[in-house]
Protein backbone atom coordinates (compact mmCIF):
# COMPACT_ATOMS: atom_id res chain seq x y z
CA UNK A 1 0.00 0.00 0.00
CA UNK A 2 1.55 3.39 -1.00
CA UNK A 3 1.02 7.01 0.43
CA UNK A 4 -2.20 7.08 -1.25
CA UNK A 5 -4.02 4.44 2.07
CA UNK A 6 -2.69 6.74 4.94
CA UNK A 7 -4.85 8.55 6.95
CA UNK A 8 -3.13 11.78 8.12
CA UNK A 9 -4.81 14.01 10.88
CA UNK A 10 -4.45 17.32 10.70
CA UNK A 11 -5.00 19.51 13.79
CA UNK A 12 -5.64 23.32 13.57
CA UNK A 13 -5.61 22.45 9.54
CA UNK A 14 -8.06 25.28 8.47
CA UNK A 15 -5.31 27.94 9.78
CA UNK A 16 -3.12 29.34 7.39
CA UNK A 17 0.51 27.26 7.45
CA UNK A 18 -2.38 24.04 8.06
CA UNK A 19 -4.04 25.12 4.89
CA UNK A 20 -0.93 24.85 2.90
CA UNK A 21 0.20 21.13 4.27
CA UNK A 22 -3.14 19.80 4.03
CA UNK A 23 -2.85 21.13 -0.23
CA UNK A 24 0.79 19.64 0.18
CA UNK A 25 -1.03 16.59 1.73
CA UNK A 26 -3.06 16.17 -1.07
CA UNK A 27 -1.37 16.59 -3.75
CA UNK A 28 1.54 14.04 -2.49
CA UNK A 29 -1.29 11.46 -2.32
CA UNK A 30 -2.17 11.53 1.49
CA UNK A 31 -5.24 11.60 2.98
CA UNK A 32 -5.78 14.34 5.03
CA UNK A 33 -8.24 13.99 7.87
CA UNK A 34 -8.77 17.79 9.25
CA UNK A 35 -10.02 19.13 12.48
CA UNK A 36 -10.65 22.61 13.25
CA UNK A 37 -12.97 24.44 16.19
CA UNK A 38 -12.79 28.22 13.78
CA UNK A 39 -11.00 30.10 16.36
CA UNK A 40 -9.00 31.50 13.57
CA UNK A 41 -10.53 30.09 10.66
CA UNK A 42 -13.79 31.73 8.36
CA UNK A 43 -16.46 29.54 7.72
CA UNK A 44 -17.09 28.35 4.16
CA UNK A 45 -19.86 30.07 1.95
CA UNK A 46 -22.23 28.28 2.62
CA UNK A 47 -21.15 25.07 1.00
CA UNK A 48 -21.31 21.56 2.65
CA UNK A 49 -18.95 19.22 2.01
CA UNK A 50 -20.33 17.30 -1.13
CA UNK A 51 -21.84 13.75 -0.31
CA UNK A 52 -19.33 13.03 -3.79
CA UNK A 53 -16.48 13.66 -1.90
CA UNK A 54 -17.34 11.59 1.31
CA UNK A 55 -17.69 8.33 -1.58
CA UNK A 56 -14.69 9.09 -3.36
CA UNK A 57 -12.69 8.48 0.26
CA UNK A 58 -13.91 4.99 -0.36
CA UNK A 59 -14.07 4.70 3.47
CA UNK A 60 -17.02 2.85 5.34
CA UNK A 61 -16.29 4.63 8.11
CA UNK A 62 -17.40 8.02 6.37
CA UNK A 63 -19.23 10.50 7.19
CA UNK A 64 -18.63 11.29 10.12
CA UNK A 65 -21.64 13.95 9.81
CA UNK A 66 -24.54 12.95 7.02
CA UNK A 67 -22.92 14.84 4.22
CA UNK A 68 -24.13 18.29 3.89
CA UNK A 69 -24.66 18.78 7.53
CA UNK A 70 -21.05 20.24 8.44
CA UNK A 71 -19.65 22.85 6.62
CA UNK A 72 -15.78 23.05 5.26
CA UNK A 73 -13.85 26.33 6.34
CA UNK A 74 -13.63 28.56 3.50
CA UNK A 75 -9.51 28.09 3.21
CA UNK A 76 -10.12 24.41 2.89
CA UNK A 77 -12.99 24.76 0.47
CA UNK A 78 -10.29 26.68 -1.83
CA UNK A 79 -8.01 23.70 -0.71
CA UNK A 80 -10.52 21.50 -2.80
CA UNK A 81 -10.82 23.33 -5.55
CA UNK A 82 -7.24 23.55 -5.99
CA UNK A 83 -6.09 20.11 -5.69
CA UNK A 84 -9.07 18.87 -7.47
CA UNK A 85 -9.33 15.86 -4.19
CA UNK A 86 -11.94 15.74 -1.59
CA UNK A 87 -10.76 16.05 2.06
CA UNK A 88 -12.10 14.88 5.24
CA UNK A 89 -12.89 17.81 7.55
CA UNK A 90 -14.93 17.83 11.21
CA UNK A 91 -15.26 20.68 13.29
CA UNK A 92 -13.16 19.28 16.85
CA UNK A 93 -11.57 20.98 19.84
CA UNK A 94 -8.70 19.58 20.45
CA UNK A 95 -9.35 19.94 24.63
CA UNK A 96 -12.14 18.06 24.00
CA UNK A 97 -11.25 14.90 25.26
CA UNK A 98 -14.53 12.32 24.14
CA UNK A 99 -14.94 13.84 20.88
CA UNK A 100 -10.73 13.23 19.91
CA UNK A 101 -11.38 9.55 21.45
CA UNK A 102 -14.38 9.27 19.40
CA UNK A 103 -12.31 10.88 16.24
CA UNK A 104 -9.43 8.15 16.41
CA UNK A 105 -11.78 5.18 17.17
CA UNK A 106 -12.80 6.17 13.49
CA UNK A 107 -9.81 6.66 11.66
CA UNK A 108 -6.66 4.71 11.13
CA UNK A 109 -4.44 7.51 11.18
CA UNK A 110 -0.75 6.52 10.07
CA UNK A 111 0.73 10.21 11.89
CA UNK A 112 -0.84 13.42 12.93
CA UNK A 113 0.32 16.71 11.96
CA UNK A 114 -0.02 18.71 14.85
CA UNK A 115 -1.09 23.12 14.43
CA UNK A 116 -4.06 23.40 16.35
CA UNK A 117 -3.35 25.97 18.79
CA UNK A 118 -3.61 30.09 20.02
CA UNK A 119 -0.29 31.56 18.79
CA UNK A 120 -0.42 35.67 19.13
CA UNK A 121 2.50 36.77 21.28
CA UNK A 122 1.16 40.19 22.71
CA UNK A 123 -1.98 38.01 23.54
CA UNK A 124 0.09 35.34 25.42
CA UNK A 125 1.10 37.93 27.47
CA UNK A 126 -2.09 39.39 28.55
CA UNK A 127 -3.66 35.74 28.63
CA UNK A 128 -1.18 33.50 29.79
CA UNK A 129 -3.81 30.94 31.59
CA UNK A 130 -5.60 30.53 28.21
CA UNK A 131 -1.98 29.77 26.19
CA UNK A 132 -1.38 27.50 28.63
CA UNK A 133 -4.92 25.94 29.11
CA UNK A 134 -5.62 25.52 25.14
CA UNK A 135 -1.79 24.55 24.45
CA UNK A 136 -0.54 22.55 26.67
CA UNK A 137 -3.73 20.85 28.07
CA UNK A 138 -5.20 20.02 24.19
CA UNK A 139 -1.48 18.91 23.22
CA UNK A 140 -1.36 16.14 26.30
CA UNK A 141 -4.74 15.25 25.17
CA UNK A 142 -4.15 14.88 21.88
CA UNK A 143 -0.93 12.57 23.06
CA UNK A 144 -2.84 10.47 25.08
CA UNK A 145 -5.10 9.48 22.61
CA UNK A 146 -2.38 8.60 20.05
CA UNK A 147 -0.95 6.84 23.00
CA UNK A 148 -4.49 5.05 23.34
CA UNK A 149 -4.81 4.35 19.61
CA UNK A 150 -1.70 3.28 19.01
CA UNK A 151 -0.47 6.11 16.64
CA UNK A 152 3.13 6.57 17.77
CA UNK A 153 3.81 9.30 15.05
CA UNK A 154 3.64 13.12 15.16
CA UNK A 155 4.91 16.19 13.23
CA UNK A 156 4.98 19.16 15.65
CA UNK A 157 4.79 22.70 14.61
CA UNK A 158 6.91 24.66 16.97
CA UNK A 159 8.50 27.92 16.49
CA UNK A 160 11.74 29.62 16.55
CA UNK A 161 10.69 31.18 19.53
CA UNK A 162 11.88 28.61 21.92
CA UNK A 163 15.48 29.93 21.41
CA UNK A 164 14.69 33.23 23.04
CA UNK A 165 17.07 36.28 22.39
CA UNK A 166 19.79 34.13 20.50
CA UNK A 167 23.35 34.24 22.18
CA UNK A 168 24.95 33.57 18.35
CA UNK A 169 24.03 33.96 14.88
CA UNK A 170 22.66 32.01 12.54
CA UNK A 171 20.60 29.68 15.14
CA UNK A 172 21.28 25.79 14.95
CA UNK A 173 18.99 23.50 16.35
CA UNK A 174 21.21 23.47 19.20
CA UNK A 175 21.00 26.75 20.04
CA UNK A 176 20.35 27.09 23.81
CA UNK A 177 15.91 26.80 24.21
CA UNK A 178 13.74 27.80 27.06
CA UNK A 179 14.85 31.55 27.58
CA UNK A 180 11.40 32.41 26.06
CA UNK A 181 10.24 36.01 26.43
CA UNK A 182 6.31 35.04 26.26
CA UNK A 183 3.85 32.35 27.20
CA UNK A 184 3.09 31.68 23.80
CA UNK A 185 6.92 30.97 23.41
CA UNK A 186 7.14 28.98 26.63
CA UNK A 187 4.17 26.90 25.47
CA UNK A 188 5.85 25.66 22.49
CA UNK A 189 9.05 24.71 24.39
CA UNK A 190 7.15 23.04 26.61
CA UNK A 191 5.07 20.81 24.48
CA UNK A 192 8.63 20.51 22.95
CA UNK A 193 9.73 18.95 26.47
CA UNK A 194 6.56 16.56 26.35
CA UNK A 195 7.03 15.34 23.46
CA UNK A 196 11.08 14.56 23.87
CA UNK A 197 10.22 13.46 27.35
CA UNK A 198 7.54 10.36 25.47
CA UNK A 199 9.75 9.63 22.82
CA UNK A 200 12.66 8.83 25.90
CA UNK A 201 10.11 6.58 27.40
CA UNK A 202 8.41 5.04 24.43
CA UNK A 203 11.03 3.70 22.14
CA UNK A 204 8.50 3.20 19.29
CA UNK A 205 7.17 7.17 19.44
CA UNK A 206 8.62 9.24 16.42
CA UNK A 207 8.81 12.78 16.29
CA UNK A 208 9.67 15.36 14.25
CA UNK A 209 9.53 18.97 15.78
CA UNK A 210 9.51 21.42 13.33
CA UNK A 211 10.89 25.18 14.28
CA UNK A 212 9.25 27.61 11.91
CA UNK A 213 11.07 30.97 11.48
CA UNK A 214 8.62 33.80 9.65
CA UNK A 215 6.19 32.21 7.35
CA UNK A 216 4.84 34.82 4.45
CA UNK A 217 3.86 34.76 1.43
CA UNK A 218 0.48 32.69 0.01
CA UNK A 219 -0.03 30.04 -2.43
CA UNK A 220 0.53 31.03 -6.08
CA UNK A 221 -3.17 30.60 -6.99
CA UNK A 222 -4.14 33.17 -4.83
CA UNK A 223 -6.69 31.47 -3.87
CA UNK A 224 -5.15 30.62 -0.18
CA UNK A 225 -3.17 33.16 2.46
CA UNK A 226 -3.22 34.35 5.88
CA UNK A 227 -6.12 35.92 6.94
CA UNK A 228 -5.69 37.56 10.49
CA UNK A 229 -8.54 38.34 12.15
CA UNK A 230 -8.29 42.11 13.07
CA UNK A 231 -5.24 43.90 13.41
CA UNK A 232 -2.52 41.70 12.14
CA UNK A 233 0.11 40.50 14.13
CA UNK A 234 2.96 40.07 12.47
CA UNK A 235 4.91 42.47 9.65
CA UNK A 236 3.86 40.94 6.58
CA UNK A 237 0.05 40.66 6.46
CA UNK A 238 0.09 44.20 7.81
CA UNK A 239 2.42 45.77 5.01
CA UNK A 240 0.30 44.04 2.84
CA UNK A 241 -2.86 45.54 4.19
CA UNK A 242 -1.48 49.02 3.84
CA UNK A 243 -0.52 48.38 0.33
CA UNK A 244 -3.83 47.34 -0.18
CA UNK A 245 -5.61 50.62 1.45
CA UNK A 246 -7.04 49.13 4.34
CA UNK A 247 -4.70 50.60 7.03
CA UNK A 248 -3.00 53.80 7.07
CA UNK A 249 0.62 53.42 7.97
CA UNK A 250 2.87 50.46 9.38
CA UNK A 251 4.78 51.15 12.41
CA UNK A 252 8.30 50.30 12.81
CA UNK A 253 9.11 49.26 16.09
CA UNK A 254 12.52 50.47 16.79
CA UNK A 255 15.17 52.23 14.37
CA UNK A 256 18.03 51.76 16.87
CA UNK A 257 18.83 47.93 16.74
CA UNK A 258 22.41 46.99 15.88
CA UNK A 259 21.55 46.07 12.42
CA UNK A 260 22.37 47.49 9.13
CA UNK A 261 19.10 50.07 8.82
CA UNK A 262 18.37 49.72 12.65
CA UNK A 263 15.60 48.02 12.19
CA UNK A 264 14.72 44.20 13.28
CA UNK A 265 15.98 41.44 10.73
CA UNK A 266 14.29 38.16 10.52
CA UNK A 267 14.32 34.90 8.46
CA UNK A 268 11.33 34.66 5.88
CA UNK A 269 10.24 31.55 4.96
CA UNK A 270 7.12 31.23 1.98
CA UNK A 271 4.61 29.42 3.23
CA UNK A 272 4.30 26.54 0.24
CA UNK A 273 8.62 25.96 1.32
CA UNK A 274 7.50 25.13 4.80
CA UNK A 275 4.35 23.07 4.07
CA UNK A 276 6.95 20.69 1.38
CA UNK A 277 9.33 20.95 4.77
CA UNK A 278 5.94 19.09 6.48
CA UNK A 279 5.58 16.13 3.81
CA UNK A 280 9.94 16.16 3.95
CA UNK A 281 9.37 15.55 7.95
CA UNK A 282 6.54 12.58 7.39
CA UNK A 283 8.84 10.41 5.81
CA UNK A 284 11.47 11.03 8.02
CA UNK A 285 8.91 9.44 10.63
CA UNK A 286 8.96 6.13 8.39
CA UNK A 287 12.76 5.69 9.44
CA UNK A 288 11.71 5.39 13.12
CA UNK A 289 13.25 8.56 14.15
CA UNK A 290 12.97 8.81 17.30
CA UNK A 291 12.64 12.18 18.01
CA UNK A 292 14.41 14.93 15.47
CA UNK A 293 14.05 18.32 16.19
CA UNK A 294 14.59 21.16 12.74
CA UNK A 295 14.46 24.39 12.01
CA UNK A 296 12.44 25.33 9.08
CA UNK A 297 13.98 28.72 7.46
CA UNK A 298 16.11 30.38 4.87
CA UNK A 299 19.60 31.37 6.60
CA UNK A 300 18.73 35.03 5.32
CA UNK A 301 18.01 37.31 7.37
CA UNK A 302 15.93 40.44 6.18
CA UNK A 303 15.38 43.82 7.95
CA UNK A 304 11.57 45.61 8.36
CA UNK A 305 12.73 48.33 6.07
CA UNK A 306 13.90 45.99 3.56
CA UNK A 307 11.04 44.00 3.91
CA UNK A 308 8.83 46.92 3.01
CA UNK A 309 10.44 47.88 -0.11
CA UNK A 310 10.21 44.32 -1.20
CA UNK A 311 6.85 44.70 -0.64
CA UNK A 312 6.57 48.28 -2.64
CA UNK A 313 8.55 46.59 -5.21
CA UNK A 314 5.87 44.07 -5.78
CA UNK A 315 2.66 46.13 -5.49
CA UNK A 316 4.01 48.89 -7.57
CA UNK A 317 2.79 50.67 -4.48
CA UNK A 318 4.09 53.26 -1.49
CA UNK A 319 3.95 51.88 1.68
CA UNK A 320 4.04 54.49 4.59
CA UNK A 321 5.56 54.14 7.67
CA UNK A 322 6.32 55.23 10.85
CA UNK A 323 9.16 54.79 13.29
CA UNK A 324 7.76 54.41 16.58
CA UNK A 325 9.17 52.81 20.39
CA UNK A 326 10.41 49.69 20.76
CA UNK A 327 8.44 46.23 21.47
CA UNK A 328 9.19 44.70 24.80
CA UNK A 329 10.45 41.42 23.58
CA UNK A 330 11.89 41.73 20.07
CA UNK A 331 15.32 40.78 19.43
CA UNK A 332 17.58 42.72 17.44
CA UNK A 333 18.24 39.95 14.68
CA UNK A 334 17.45 36.42 14.46
CA UNK A 335 17.79 34.17 11.60
CA UNK A 336 18.12 30.03 10.90
CA UNK A 337 21.19 27.95 9.87
CA UNK A 338 18.94 25.73 7.97
CA UNK A 339 21.71 23.46 6.83
CA UNK A 340 20.56 20.45 9.14
CA UNK A 341 17.08 20.26 7.15
CA UNK A 342 18.76 20.14 4.29
CA UNK A 343 21.07 17.18 5.23
CA UNK A 344 18.58 14.87 6.82
CA UNK A 345 15.28 15.83 5.49
CA UNK A 346 16.15 16.61 2.11
CA UNK A 347 14.33 19.96 1.76
CA UNK A 348 15.70 23.16 1.33
CA UNK A 349 13.68 26.41 0.82
CA UNK A 350 13.38 27.20 -2.36
CA UNK A 351 11.34 30.87 -2.89
CA UNK A 352 13.44 34.26 -2.10
CA UNK A 353 11.87 37.06 -1.18
CA UNK A 354 10.72 38.72 -4.24
CA UNK A 355 8.31 34.85 -5.08
CA UNK A 356 7.28 35.50 -1.42
CA UNK A 357 6.15 38.97 -1.68
CA UNK A 358 4.62 38.52 -5.43
CA UNK A 359 2.42 35.46 -4.05
CA UNK A 360 1.41 37.37 -0.42
CA UNK A 361 0.34 40.58 -2.98
CA UNK A 362 -1.65 38.46 -4.98
CA UNK A 363 -3.45 36.94 -2.32
CA UNK A 364 -4.16 40.29 -0.92
CA UNK A 365 -5.24 41.37 -4.09
CA UNK A 366 -7.48 38.86 -5.04
CA UNK A 367 -8.68 39.08 -1.26
CA UNK A 368 -8.62 42.02 -0.14
CA UNK A 369 -10.43 41.50 3.02
CA UNK A 370 -9.13 38.38 3.26
CA UNK A 371 -11.40 34.56 2.93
Amino acid sequence: QGAMAEKILVTGGAGYIGSHCVLELLQAGYVPVVIDNFHNAIRGTGSPIPARAVRDCSDPSLPSVPPGSEELPESLRRVQEIAHRPLLFQELDITDEAALQELFRKHQFSAVMHFAGLKAVGESVQKPLEYYRVNLTGTIRLLETMQAHGVRNIVFSSSATVYGDPKYLPLDENHPVGGCTNPYGKSKFFIEEMIRDLCKAERDWNAVLLRYFNPIGAHESGMIGEDPQGIPNNLMPYVAQVAVGRREFLSVFGNDYKTDDGTGVRDYIHVVDLAKGHIAALKKLKENCGCKIYNLGTGTGYSVLQMVQAMEKASGREIKYRITARREGDVASCYADPALAERELGWKAAFGLDKMCEDLWRWQLQNPTGF
